[in-house]
């Protein structure tokens, strides 16, 4: 296995709402970037009452066609699938303009933070003090006048990862956990890869039509992407080993012998994914380290 099969096409316009099925509405904000594609989904779910997951950006913009798109209907909840700021900073305005309750799963205030220095967007990317009216864990039900959700934790891209499936149908509402446009940013400490992966086996297990992503389109066959990703970590991680028993004893040396022709934009998410994959070989007893990870610690393959 080499590469992924990304499908980085989606069709859409920036305030315009786009059916993805029998009372489910995406509007695609605009703060496109390397690392939100064309720029946050927001969905609108239900008839008579909606559920707003993902509130995106804190933009006028975005926030006007959301309202636009509930048409006067009643918004009562806005539901978080994790404390990114790309996809929570729009929650504050949005709740004081509709009244509606936020639900996200509650973040452990003692759980570490990451430096702005080792962030991949080269900037804070979490809203630390973001604190849901309520506050859900996998397997908790949120219910509105004629919809219903059911909360999946998993972990692994934040540690506060939820994804939402939606009650009497085969739809997933998947976040960052699994995206069809590129592969998920696993950036330690927020970030945690055997989570990740025990997270994707979560999702394998279940027998779903369609993943609604949080970036990029959606996937029609999810099941079969989630074993994709799987193997794709699988292989990822045999390449850093390879590269690390090679003699790239770092993992500032590592990251050009797994990520060819990288954009240097991308330089430093690809960083904090190859310390994820080599936290997870120490964990399994496959790589050693006497001191705490950097890129530029010194690695040995056991």
């Amino acid at each position: 296995m080499t590469s992924l099969q990304f499908k980085t096409e989606m069709e859409f316009t920036y305030g315009e709402p786009s059916p993805m099925g029998p009372g489910i509405v995406r509007l695609v904000a605009p703060n496109p970037s390397p690392l939100t594609h064309k720029g946050t989904n927001t969905y609108l779910v239900g008839s008579t009452s909606l559920a707003v997951i993902d509130a995106g950006p804190d933009s006028d913009e975005h926030r006007a066609a959301i309202l636009k798109a509930a048409g006067g209907r009643p918004i009562t909840h806005i539901l978080s699938t994790h404390a990114h700021r790309d996809h929570v900073d729009g929650v504050a305005k949005l709740k004081e303009a509709t009244g509606a309750r936020t639900v996200a799963y509650t973040r452990d205030p003692e759980a570490g933070r990451i430096a702005l220095a080792n962030s991949p967007s080269g900037r804070f990317f979490v809203d630390y003090d973001f604190a849901p009216d309520v506050s859900v864990e996998g397997g908790d039900r949120i219910e509105g006048g004629d919809w219903a959700l059911t909360a999946i934790h998993t972990p692994g891209h934040a540690p506060d990862h939820l994804c939402f499936a939606l009650d009497g149908r085969r739809v997933v509402f998947s976040g960052d956990h699994v995206m069809a446009w590129n592969t998920t940013v696993i950036a330690p400490p927020e970030g945690r890869m055997a989570d990740y992966e025990a997270s994707l086996e979560i999702l394998l297990d279940r027998e779903d039509d369609v993943f609604l992503p949080g970036h990029g389109g959606r996937l029609t066959d999810p099941q079969r992407t989630v074993k994709a990703y799987l193997l794709h970590r699988n292989w990822r991680e045999k390449s850093v080993l390879d590269a690390l028993t090679g003699g790239a004893r770092t993992i500032r040396r590592i990251v050009p012998e797994v990520y060819r022709d990288l954009a240097p934009q991308l330089i430093p998410a690809a960083t904090l994914s190859v310390q994820a994959h080599v936290e997870y070989l120490i964990e399994k007893g496959l790589v050693a380290s006497d001191q705490p990870l950097t890129p530029d610690v010194d690695l040995s393959p056991l």
